[in-house]
């Protein structure tokens, strides 16, 4: 029997842009799915009587139970505006922050626990089924720091609570998907940690992920290269040799693995086997036609790799349909090209949860709180991918898509 899906969502840093965001989008969300808001009221009440505020909203005693052993404050969020009504269930794990706690548009001790504590709860939500999936605003690491938590991000926050033992960034819109090898990490301690087997389990695995994510068992996968011209055969560097066995490692893992691939029995919101007919991870979408580069590798049946490619060519020919999928070996190498593709498209997916979670691939953008003129659409965009693989993981016909602007 279908029902409609019910999704978390995370305010994020209470102080930053998450607020408004989340009440500007909330009538657009609530065609598509259930709502429950986790984060300070608090961040939400900072807006009150500012110039520009684009909805009027209201609080009231929630309807349904809180969840098992919570222990803070369960509301219910009533906003008006232009586009119409709306209503959430607001839970507040933090009530004892209050508006005199926070100061709009600058992280603190407080606004940190109030995010992280935040995200603890609504990853418990998301793990016990409560919730279908979870969707993540924005967060300060500085503020999280300066509240005592010692976590360099939601990734690894969410690994830790789920204790997932395998998990890796990825950024999915229709025109590029990237993976990244390494995240919130010096860019020196990445070529000085470069090895083998790493790279190799970060290309397995995102294959073997994204097959699940798209359907397509014949992944075209990119890897690319660290230095300039792909070390321009050892000018430049010696790593080059290094992502080459990487690769070779990659590919005889799924070669030894078979159709269930190499990482069967690692949590996956998932179900096994193929995905339904028809499905697309992204509305309106068609295959590509591929542009063979080499073809794939003899008696090799599955994703097929390639690479180290330079990078300064390897997105172009990926949006133009020779790649389904790149994988950067750190933060900037990935997030610098998809972000100038797609600014409000691209959203942030964590592979190897046992539950979905995705996020808007922007920060905090303290400089703008409280403005009303942060764009909500890559936070709409987060959330429809989230209710789409909700249904995909519950056989439920959910969908959800963002009207073009």
């Amino acid at each position: 029997m279908s029902r409609r899906p019910r999704i978390a969502i995370t305010l994020g840093d209470p102080c930053g842009i998450g607020p408004e965001l989340l009440l500007r989008s909330l009538t657009a969300i609530q065609v598509w799915s259930d709502v429950v808001v986790v984060g300070s009221r608090a961040g939400v009440d900072l807006l009150e009587g500012l110039p520009g505020t684009a909805v009027t909203w209201c609080w009231d005693p929630s309807s349904a139970p809180p969840p098992p052993a919570f222990q803070g404050s369960a509301l219910e969020l009533r906003i008006e505006g232009p586009q119409g009504s709306a209503a959430a269930i607001w839970l507040d794990p933090t009530p004892d922050i209050g508006v005199g706690d926070l100061h709009l548009g600058r992280g603190s001790s407080a606004s940190g626990r109030a995010t992280v504590e935040a995200i603890r709860l609504a990853a418990g939500l998301a793990s016990s089924g409560l919730v279908d999936a979870l969707v993540t605003l924005p967060m300060a690491k500085s503020a999280a720091h300066l509240a005592g938590y010692d976590i360099p991000g939601h990734t690894e926050f969410l690994q830790a609570l789920s204790g997932s033992p395998l998990t890796r960034m990825a950024f999915v819109s229709p025109r590029l998907s990237v993976v990244l090898h390494t995240v919130h990490q010096s860019l020196r301690s990445v070529v000085d940690g470069l090895e083998v087997q790493a790279v190799a389990e970060t290309l397995a695995f995102s294959a073997d992920r994204f097959i699940q994510l798209t359907g397509n068992p014949n992944l075209r996968v990119a890897l690319c290269a660290l230095n300039p011209h792909a070390g321009e055969a050892g000018a430049f560097g010696q790593e080059e040799a290094l992502l080459s066995e990487a690769l070779a490692r990659a590919e005889a893992a799924f070669r030894k693995a078979g159709p269930a691939g190499p990482f069967a029995a690692l949590p996956s919101p998932f179900p096994s086997g193929p995905a339904p007919q028809g499905w697309t991870l992204h509305p309106g979408e068609t295959a590509r036609v591929p542009v063979e580069a080499g073809g794939p590798s003899p008696n090799f049946l599955g994703p097929r790799f390639s690479g180290p490619h330079p990078s300064d060519s390897l997105f172009h020919r990926a949006v133009s349909g020779e790649f389904d999928l790149v994988v950067a070996l750190y933060h900037d190498q990935g997030l610098i090209p998809i972000k100038l593709l797609e600014p409000t498209r691209a959203v942030n997916l964590t592979l190897g949860l046992p539950f979905i979670r995705t996020s808007p691939d922007h920060g905090t953008a303290f400089d703008k709180a409280g403005h009303w003129i942060a764009d909500p659409r890559n936070f709409l965009e987060a959330t429809a991918l989230a209710v789409r693989l909700a249904g995909r993981a519950r056989h439920q016909p959910w969908t959800a898509r963002v009207a073009t602007p």
